[in-house]
């Protein structure tokens, strides 16, 4: 009989044994946590979205999400002056509903467009491909195509979606200290259980960024950096994809990210659809979570050459884009597409939890005129206005 496949906790007590001064940065535990091959929370093969599962998200309420999106790509394929090729492409597309869901919504009203769209998935697991592959079926098949990597995307122009995907990064926990800041690293106590010890910074990237955040905080204030968001934005600037990328997700601005009351930082567990603070347990068996810090990521996105475009409430952008789905001639939301549409929109639901940050990476010259008022208004929610609105 093969040996089992040790958990989470069993090859974390192996790497701390190991390690020097037997502890490891908290943004190694919970990379191990998520994503180790075979049993991290999303190396385990698909998992349940919704009632059934221990969260929900966009996707989960329902095809309204993706039809709104759908709608969102059409606009940005008309403004492009309506190209002959046009790509969608999606990071965290778990088992490929938002793909399935904005294609079959392209297909229904925008058959022009249908014809040149290519949705292409950056996705290094395999089970999950099989999974998108199988999700949209053999009559999108042949618009679907799969990159392992930002290295491997082809030369396309269209429109990057990423729905919850940097709030599952791992992030680096720090505490401010009357020495200035520290890393909070991961150790067991006599009894075996895990516990958070103060360290040193564990890399240069992590360094920058303290430095960035200054000083100005009470001693014992708790929170995160997410480093490998910035990271993976160099990735996607270096890659060979142009056109608008689109990101929702948890988050704040960097004047409320930092707020006293935050004190404790965002960093959650989710489970069966409870969160808590209990980061340390049920390592592998529960999703971790930190909010998006929307201001560094737009600042880096600008270091990078991009432009912002827009930084809004999820509730106020769908309603925007829903209302080129009401001036349709004879659209008539019937009580599911209401609902729905509620539950995505309203403040008390999704509506005003999720942000929209939308960037510009190089692609075609817009057909349409500059929203200037647009871009200003973002920089001013994001706390940059000596940025450049381009």
């Amino acid at each position: 009989m093969a040996n089992a496949i040790p958990r989470v906790p069993e090859l974390l007590l192996e790497r701390l044994a190991s390690a020097p001064g037997k502890v490891a940065p908290w943004a190694e535990v919970m990379q191990l946590a998520l994503y180790e091959p075979l049993v991290g929370y999303y190396r385990q093969g698909v998992r349940r979205i919704g009632r059934g599962g221990d969260f929900y998200t966009s996707v989960s309420v329902g095809p309204l999400y993706g039809e709104l999106l759908a709608e969102h790509a059409t606009g940005v394929w008309t403004a492009a002056g309506c190209p002959e090729r046009f790509a969608v492409l999606e990071q965290g597309a778990h088992d490929g509903t938002l793909a399935r869901d904005l294609v079959e919504a392209v297909h229904r009203h925008h058959p022009e467009l249908a014809v040149s769209l290519r949705y292409v998935i950056i996705e290094p697991d395999e089970t999950l491909r099989e999974a998108q592959q199988a999700r949209l079926g053999p009559e999108f098949a042949a618009h679907l195509s799969h990159a392992a990597t930002w290295a491997e995307v082809p030369e396309v122009q269209g429109l990057l979606i990423c729905n919850e995907l940097l709030d599952a990064f791992a992030v680096h926990r720090i505490e401010f200290t009357s020495e200035g800041w520290k890393e909070l690293h991961v150790t067991t106590r006599g009894d075996g259980a895990f516990e958070f010890v103060q360290g040193p910074p564990s890399t240069p990237g992590l360094q920058v960024e303290l430095e960035r955040l200054g000083n100005d905080f009470p001693i014992g204030f708790v929170t995160e950096l997410n480093v490998a968001m910035l990271g993976w934005l160099a990735e996607v600037s270096q890659s060979a994809f142009t056109g608008e990328i689109l990101l929702a997700d948890y988050g704040h601005a960097a004047r409320e990210y930092y707020i006293p009351e935050r004190n404790g930082g965002t960093l959650r567990r989710y489970c069966q659809h409870r969160t808590d603070d209990r980061v340390l347990e049920n390592l592998g068996e529960a999703d971790l979570t930190a909010h998006v810090n929307f201001t560094r990521l737009a600042e880096q996105a600008v270091a990078l050459g991009m432009t912002v475009m827009e930084f809004i409430e999820q509730g106020r952008f769908l309603t925007h884009v829903a209302a080129h789905l009401l001036r349709r001639p004879g659209f008539s939301p019937d009580p599911a597409w209401l609902r729905q549409f509620q539950t995505l929109t309203h403040p008390g639901h999704l509506g005003h939890a999720f942000h929209i940050l939308a960037l510009q990476k190089g692609g075609w010259e817009s057909k349409a005129e500059p929203d200037a008022g647009r871009r200003a208004a973002a920089l001013r929610r994001l706390g940059m206005e000596s940025a450049p609105i381009h």
